[in-house]
């Protein structure tokens, strides 16, 4: 009989995924490290909703992850492409590079 693992601990794992995505949000400064981390934040979130799901016996969690996968998909095709064509104008994946747009 295979041994289960606790919900906490489970949950512990989920929020220092979710808090490391948060920080290579705010702290890094390449496009593609941010986006990187809005993956590993999503990641974390669909790891909380499966272990609900699972502890609460309700497939509504597992549903939900399963759109919030098709998201991050397109979210991730979109965001390479604007990274590229960002790149091919200015050289560079700098967020600082970014702003200069705007001016």
């Amino acid at each position: 009989m295979p041994q289960q693992i606790d919900t906490w601990v489970v949950l512990a794992f989920c929020s220092a995924i979710f808090m490391i995505g948060l920080a290579g949000v705010l702290i890094r400064r390449n496009i593609l490290v941010i986006l990187m981390s809005v993956e590993l934040m999503l990641n974390a979130v669909n790891l909380t909703f499966v272990t609900f799901s699972k502890a609460l016996h309700h497939m509504g969690g597992q549903m939900s992850v399963f759109f919030i996968i098709t998201v991050a998909a397109a979210e991730s095709a979109v965001g390479l492409g604007l990274v590229i064509a960002m790149f091919r104008t200015l050289r560079s994946v700098d967020t600082d590079e970014i702003q200069l747009l705007r001016e």
